[in-house]
């Protein structure tokens, strides 16, 4: 793993890193969700060109390193977080690969596995995520419950789960919102990478995953973020959001313009 590679991949200097401490830590995490996109290009294929399926999701470190740090794509949770949690081990943090699940509209967090995150063992224990959609964490977040308010005003707490099955859930709660709301449950059993095979496997082909349909592209921003559908393009600051109507002539620039992205 080359790890200087990756860091210069995010927009750091490998050279001004200070092992590995809390700082070191909230500076990668931060730098990578404002620099490598949350996207599903490798399942939906370009999708103003029929003859493109995508290339598919593989989850083999040295695929993972060549498409997100040499090709500079993106992925989402399983690739993005599976390649964090190399960078980290080889940069001295105890860190583990926990499975969690993003509980969806109904409620529900199917199917189980559906989410790859990592435990970051310090002065007490974080949970570090770099591969969700918006709003994106950007900042460790302890499990002791204490709350975390991000640089764009979302407040992250860990909370104690009810369910049998699992002993975590990480909450978000936003300026302009009452209550928390869930985002996915966890627990702090370590897994091996090959564990989410399965499920990167059905994400990535059946008809009802919400990666198999339109394209899904998103990065956070100094003020926000940003997400790139089939034909808009969504930008947050704050508590404000705008939509822009996006045409295919021109999509292909918006998502090289705003997400880095070569396609």
């Amino acid at each position: 793993m080359n790890t200087d590679a990756f860091c210069r991949r995010i927009g750091i200097d490998p050279d001004t890193l200070d092992g590995p401490q809390l700082s070191t830590l909230e500076r990668l995490q931060h730098a990578h969700v404002t620099t490598v996109p949350f996207e599903n290009l490798a399942v939906t294929g370009d999708p103003f060109d029929e003859s493109d399926d995508g290339e598919g999701v593989v989850l083999d470190e040295a695929h993972l390193f060549e498409k997100i740090v040499e090709r500079g794509c993106g992925g989402f949770c399983f690739e993005l977080n599976g390649l964090f949690n190399l960078v980290l081990s080889e940069l001295g943090f105890d860190v583990d690969r926990v499975a969690a699940r993003v509980i969806g509209s109904d409620g529900t967090g199917r199917p189980p596995a559906n989410h790859l995150t990592n435990v970051v063992e310090l002065d007490r224990q974080y949970v570090v995520d770099v591969g969700t959609g918006p709003p994106t964490m950007r900042r460790p977040l302890p499990l002791d419950g204490s709350v975390r308010t991000d640089d764009v005003g979302v407040s992250w707490r860990v909370a104690p789960c009810d369910r049998p099955d699992e002993t975590y859930v990480t909450q978000y709660r936003t300026e302009s919102d009452d209550e928390w709301r869930d985002r996915y449950w966890f627990s702090e059993t370590p897994r091996p990478f090959h564990y989410f095979e399965a499920t990167c496997e059905y994400l990535q082909t059946a008809p009802e995953s919400t990666f198999t349909g339109d394209p899904i592209v998103s990065i956070g921003t100094e003020t926000g973020h940003l997400k790139l559908g089939r034909d808009t393009l969504t930008r947050t600051v704050g508590c404000d959001e705008t939509t822009e109507h996006v045409a295919e002539a021109q999509w292909h620039e918006v998502l090289a313009r705003e997400f880095g992205l070569q396609y």
